[in-house]
């Protein structure tokens, strides 16, 4: 396979390298593509050196995939020109995700809607694949009417510069590049993304939207607050899920359920205690869930508390996954 890869040198770029690695996938030919500080240079992939190029060069050459790293303004820009080449793209930056043409794929739930045929493949938010791979799960079971989202987003999620602000920070170093407006070490920030007329930022209403596409549920009231926390490894999510009749929750079957979902882990023990955190899953491709329980708020409303890496999971690693269902198209 030709692979191209736009935004190579970013977090979730070298993560995606990494991946591909880990999973022995045969590239035959590999485009990396960055910015012009770094057209030129290379990186080591598979044992080898490759060049790292233009977007314009790599336009014009034969490649089955491109995945686009990037912001959503270059996607915008280049996605649909790809695809006139004859070229699969997967996207993760948020250009196409709510649009009506393109699927909004996480594969343990609705790889079926991938086809061979080139076109654009959006990946969605790295906190939303996590919420509704559990959301998925559950609704097995029982029926959702409403869910309370707060997140608790790492640095990562802001690339190199939001970890950059951190640790320049921690070590006390003045710089007047920053990624956020406020201090982020020994604080957090309840601003993801830019805010929006109706006092929500851009950030909670992907929460907000996109899983009613990917689960097909218009009619889910969903509700979402997105904090900025001085963390490497994760991002966070406490959930509190309403359901639209009265049931008798049996969170025995409801662990069960996740517990034998492919890619959720549960860790729910109290007297351990035991239970997911953004250190205990740097570095892992698996959903955990922990702090399961009924919710006094409401008569059998669940709470949960999910953790996922936001690189791999929450992007990278979801992208992989994409990619390996178009090679199983392609053979089928």
């Amino acid at each position: 396979m030709n692979l191209a890869i736009i935004g190579v040198t970013g977090l979730t770029g070298r993560m995606l390298l990494k991946i591909l690695e880990e999973r022995n996938f045969f590239i035959q030919k590999l485009w990396p593509v960055a910015s012009e500080n770094s057209v030129g240079k290379k990186i080591f992939f598979q044992e080898k050196a490759w060049k790292i190029h233009t977007i314009e060069e790599v336009i014009h050459q034969k490649i089955q995939v491109v995945i686009f790293a990037t912001n959503a303004d270059l996607s915008t820009a280049w996605a649909q020109q790809f695809v006139k080449k004859g070229t699969v793209v997967i996207d993760l930056s948020t250009a196409w995700r709510m649009h009506k043409n393109y699927a909004l794929i996480v594969p343990e739930i609705n790889a079926h809607l991938l086809h061979a045929n080139p076109t654009i493949i959006a990946n969605p938010n790295c906190s939303v694949i996590p919420l509704v791979m559990v959301l998925h799960a559950i609704e097995q079971q029982y029926t959702i009417q409403r869910i309370v989202v707060s997140t608790y987003q790492s640095v990562t999620g802001s690339g190199q510069p939001g970890v950059d602000q951190l640790m320049k920070e921690r070590e006390k170093i003045t710089t007047t590049h920053q990624a956020y407006p406020h201090p982020i070490d020994l604080n957090v920030i309840p601003h993801i993304d830019t805010f929006l007329a109706h006092g929500y930022t851009k950030e909670e209403m992907k929460i907000i939207e996109e899983p009613k596409k990917i689960l097909q549920k218009k009619d889910w009231e969903i509700t979402a607050t997105t904090v900025r926390v001085p963390t490497i490894g994760g991002h966070a999510l406490s959930i509190t899920i309403d359901f639209d009749q009265s049931y008798n929750l049996d969170l025995d079957q409801i662990k069960q359920q996740l517990q034998n979902t492919p890619g959720i882990v549960v860790q729910d023990e109290s007297t351990q205690p035991t239970y997911p955190t953004p250190w205990h899953v740097k570095d892992k491709d698996e959903v955990f869930v922990g702090r399961i329980r009924k919710a006094f708020s409401k008569k059998e409303a669940l709470n949960l508390w999910i953790v996922a890496d936001n690189l791999r999971k929450g992007a990278a690693t979801n992208a992989v996954q994409i990619l390996e269902a178009i090679i199983a198209k392609n053979n089928d």
